[in-house]
């Protein structure tokens, strides 16, 4: 059985096919961890907070608990099969400031994990 490649634990450069996916805020305020990241080096748009930004794409994980964040992975997974022609990576999102962790987000992605186009972090 083939082993699924995973996201490495720090990205710092992609190639022009693929997608840095972050855990973001509903405002948009790129202001630290991933977020700060995406801003300054793949193209997140202060004021976005959900969505294709550049090369990244803004999962929202501050404005509750695990299930307000469901929706929007939920909408994310439709929209990497809707373009497979780029490769969505996946950082731990909701892990880092958001404070939830891996047991907690991983389930989340599980529609995901079929997904060819899309990489997920180690252990989701």
């Amino acid at each position: 059985m083939e082993r699924k490649k995973t996201t490495p634990a720090f990205i710092t450069e992609l190639q022009p096919n693929e997608i840095f996916v972050f855990g973001s805020n509903l405002q948009g305020m790129h202001g630290g961890g991933a977020a700060l990241i995406a801003y300054r080096k793949f193209g997140a748009i202060m004021g976005q907070g959900v969505g294709l930004q550049g090369q990244s794409y803004g999962i929202p994980t501050m404005q509750g608990g695990v299930e307000t964040i469901r929706p929007y992975v939920d909408e994310f997974i439709l929209f990497a099969q809707a373009h497979p022609e780029l490769t969505f990576l996946v950082t731990r999102i909701g892990c880092g400031i958001a404070g939830f962790t891996d047991e907690e987000m991983a389930p989340l992605f599980r529609e995901a994990y079929n997904v060819e186009n899309i990489v997920l972090p180690p252990g989701w």
